[in-house]
């Protein structure tokens, strides 16, 4: 991803030194990092702000992966996978595979797969402002990559 992706990832996610149970219920540390059974003893004393930091970009490098392996064929401008690997790390892989978003890009309909986005915007049956401003900046930076105004 590139710096400017990160900083999206970093900005919507927040940092919390402790762990936390995210709007969808999941147990979160750092930058949105979920944690598993096994990492929770981890965790207990806390993360500092490298730590997460560290963590972020190994999830997002994952995510990445797996965002690029759901689009096989298909040539993005980085912009385009930074936005869908954000919102991947967000709502995860399998929703992303799942996706109208997907389908939309796998067909060739960009800027129709960036409306895509601003569907996204509940969790736990509620619609988030922190998620329509998320989707909103996605589909923005998703939008420059499609228009080439990405530098």
């Amino acid at each position: 991803m590139t710096e400017r992706g990160i900083e999206l990832v970093r900005r919507f996610e927040g940092f919390s030194p402790r762990i936390y149970l995210c709007p969808a219920g999941y147990p979160t540390v750092g930058y949105g990092h979920v944690v598993t059974p096994e990492e929770r003893y981890k965790f207990v004393r806390g993360i500092t702000k490298e730590e997460a930091e560290e963590l972020l970009r190994q999830d997002l490098a994952k995510f990445e992966v797996g965002v690029r392996a759901q689009l096989k064929g298909v040539r993005l401008h980085d912009y385009c996978i930074d936005a869908l690997t954000s919102f991947a790390y967000n709502v995860g892989l399998f929703a992303f595979k799942s996706s109208t978003l997907r389908r939309l890009i796998l067909q060739g309909e960009l800027t129709d797969a960036a409306e895509q986005f601003l569907r996204w915007v509940y969790a736990g049956g509620r619609k988030l402002r922190g998620l329509e401003l998320r989707r909103r900046a996605e589909r923005e930076l998703f939008l420059e990559g499609v228009d080439g105004r990405g530098v």
